[in-house]
């Protein structure tokens, strides 16, 4: 039997002296989506943080292509794209230069070009030296979410809330940038408070409710 792309082995996550959830064991196959799902406190934001390897679980480990994450280190990060609920960006800065810095900070090397071109993706052409004090939210959320274009090749995307403050249009075009990645063999692990994914109702996914 293939050794699946990311594993969740007996995983535990206590926040504040609270059990948020215990004993969860998962197997996600290359090529899948993976959509968490709870109510607001359940932890999904937590489990993310975890496959990511940025919190330690309570027990258990994560596991991507059969290798323990907490061992893997840089090689597993630079397998990775993670988006958290926060844009994460500079206010000062212009949308190419935070594009290009977070890329960099990942261990990619992207030209200003071809981060100008992940922008006008993202229905962005026109802002690419605005500082993105000038943006609107969902502005800024495409800004972020241009790192997906950048990132088409790394294999696992953990995003957390993408959809949030995105308009029908932009949801549309995340909607098949994730179909795409998962298309090609890649898997996505993302929350969402949304049907969006109903759009594309032929992507392999699975469901995991916290």
């Amino acid at each position: 039997m293939a050794t699946p792309a990311l594993e969740l082995r007996d995983l535990g996550c206590v926040r504040s002296g609270r059990a948020l959830f215990s004993h969860l064991n998962l197997s996600v196959p290359a090529g899948r989506l993976l959509r968490v799902t709870g109510a607001n406190g359940a932890g999904k934001t937590s489990l993310l943080r975890m496959v990511c390897g940025l919190l330690s679980p309570a027990c258990g480990e994560v596991l991507w292509r059969g290798g323990r994450i907490a061992t893997l280190r840089e090689e597993f990060h630079r397998q990775l794209v993670y988006l958290g609920h926060a844009a994460a960006l500079k206010d000062d800065l212009s949308a190419t230069e935070n594009l290009l810095t977070a890329a960099r900070l990942a261990g990619g090397s992207p030209s200003e070009q071809e981060a100008a071109a992940a922008l006008n993706a993202a229905g962005l052409r026109g802002h690419e030296r605005s500082p993105v004090r000038t943006l609107s939210q969902g502005q800024r959320r495409r800004v972020a979410l241009a790192r997906l274009v950048l990132g088409s090749a790394v294999p696992l995307w953990v995003l957390d809330e993408p959809f949030n403050a995105l308009d029908a249009t932009a949801a549309a075009w995340l909607v098949g940038l994730v179909s795409a990645h998962v298309a090609s063999g890649g898997v996505v692990l993302l929350t969402s408070h949304q049907a969006d994914l109903a759009l594309q109702p032929t992507t392999p996914q699975q469901e995991l409710v916290l």
